[in-house]
């Protein structure tokens, strides 16, 4: 065994020393592979010039074609221009006869238009008295808005004596039973029957205190005079201190929790005052901004509302408020002195504002470009775009516009391709751009 392991072991070395060398077989591969890219190389571009040869052919023979349709289009149009030039010789006659009369023209217009500027200076004069009774409404119904919030308040402070005055009441009618109990337990008889017990008749003026306490005194010596008479009274005496001590004490705990309670809704309105105050910061920024780009100018704020006296120190939580914007090429008013489109676009940067401080997932939205024209929706669909990709949302816009429509990424809609059967339809314009640009 060991004579054919070492023959096995010399055929092994011997085989080995007859392999080429490893270094130059990879040497030689390294070269191959930098051929094979060359040639691949080479060949991508000469396939790419032959598929571009190709697209040129097919767009000259189309030109070609276009260019043959085009030259008859001309010669069509050269024989309704030779029509075209009878009938402008007609008609330059009938236009001389129009230039005489209109000759006479301008005496007329001169006398309309005297009328018309005395139609306009009294426009105006009713435009004025019109802007006048305008703000004098205004006036009122900002009075009225601060009576209204005024009977609010003094509204929400009623309701807060009625619930005091309805605490006291039930404090007392347990004080009142409290006594009728005592009275019932010491005198066995009713509170209506305690004067006649103590010999006082109906309508007589009542004892002086210290009448009463002498008589009472009076009367105790005698109870005392009469021999003991309740041997636990101690015992119920310890009882009751100690319930006492427990009543006591409940009150203190109740007094404790009422501060606590108290001290924790002066916190908490401290710090949702904070928090309303920074979030209202933050929309605010974001709504000026939003506000000069959907109308490409203009500016716009939010202001929290003044209390009735001016104050404009009034409470966050307690305060209103009120969108002021200025369009281009208009003074600052409130939101509802707007037009309809113009409020439209001022609650779609107020949302986007709210939407900005407080991202989220998905965003639904429902036809809020349908009193928009075509310009103002492209900036609403810009914005929308910009959003989406800032914020990582995705919108789900309910719409009929064919501009939003077309700047979206994919389109789902109902069809009805046999009547009384409706079928969900989907495209991805995305995909579909890309199929085009590669055809």
């Amino acid at each position: 065994d060991l004579v054919e392991a070492e023959a096995q072991e010399r055929g092994a070395r011997e085989g080995i020393a007859a392999l080429p060398d490893p270094a130059q077989g990879r040497e030689q591969v390294a070269v191959l592979r930098t051929q094979l890219a060359e040639r691949r190389a080479v060949q991508g571009a000469r396939q790419g010039e032959h598929d571009r040869l190709l697209r040129e052919a097919a767009a000259r023979a189309e030109r070609l074609a276009a260019i043959a349709k085009e030259a008859q289009s001309w010669e069509g149009r050269a024989e309704a221009a030779k029509r075209q030039r009878a009938t402008i010789e007609e008609r330059r006659t009938g236009i001389a006869a129009e230039i005489e009369r209109l000759d006479r023209r301008p005496a007329e217009i001169g006398e309309q238009r005297g009328k018309l500027v005395a139609a306009i200076e009294a426009a105006t004069e009713r435009r004025n008295q019109t802007a006048d009774a305008l703000a004098r409404g205004d006036t009122r119904l900002a009075e009225a808005e601060k009576a209204s919030k005024a009977a609010d308040a003094a509204l929400g402070g009623a309701r807060e004596e009625r619930v005091r005055c309805e605490g006291s009441r039930g404090e007392a009618e347990r004080a009142r039973q409290g006594v009728a109990q005592r009275i019932t337990e010491r005198l066995d008889c009713a509170p209506d029957a305690v004067l006649a017990t103590g010999g006082v008749e109906a309508g007589e003026e009542m004892p002086t205190i210290a009448d009463a306490e002498a008589r009472l005194q009076r009367l105790v010596r005698e109870r005392d005079g009469m021999g003991p008479v309740n041997l636990v009274a101690e015992a119920e005496a310890t009882e009751i201190e100690e319930k006492l001590t427990v009543l006591n004490r409940e009150r203190d705990d109740l007094t404790a929790a009422i501060a606590r309670l108290r001290q924790g809704i002066t916190a908490l309105n401290r710090e949702g005052r904070e928090r309303l105050l920074a979030a209202f910061t933050q929309v605010n920024e974001h709504f000026s901004k939003l506000f000069v780009r959907l109308f490409g100018g203009g500016r716009a704020h939010l202001t929290l509302d003044q209390s009735e006296e001016g104050d404009a120190t009034r409470d966050p939580l307690e305060a209103g408020l009120e969108i002021m914007a200025s369009p281009p090429g208009k003074r600052l008013q409130v939101m509802s002195l707007l037009s309809g489109g113009e409020q439209a676009l001022t609650a779609l940067a107020l949302l986007f504002a709210v939407f900005l401080t407080n991202p989220a997932p998905i965003c639904v939205l429902d036809e809020v470009d349908a009193p928009l024209d075509d310009a103002n929706v492209d900036r609403f669909c810009s914005l929308v775009e910009e959003i989406a990709e800032s914020a990582q949302t995705r919108f789900l816009i309910i719409t009929h516009h064919r501009v939003t429509m077309a700047r979206m990424d994919r389109l789902f809609g109902v069809t009805m391709a046999e009547r009384g059967i409706s079928q969900l339809v989907s495209v991805d314009l995305q995909q579909a751009q890309e199929l085009r640009r590669t055809a």
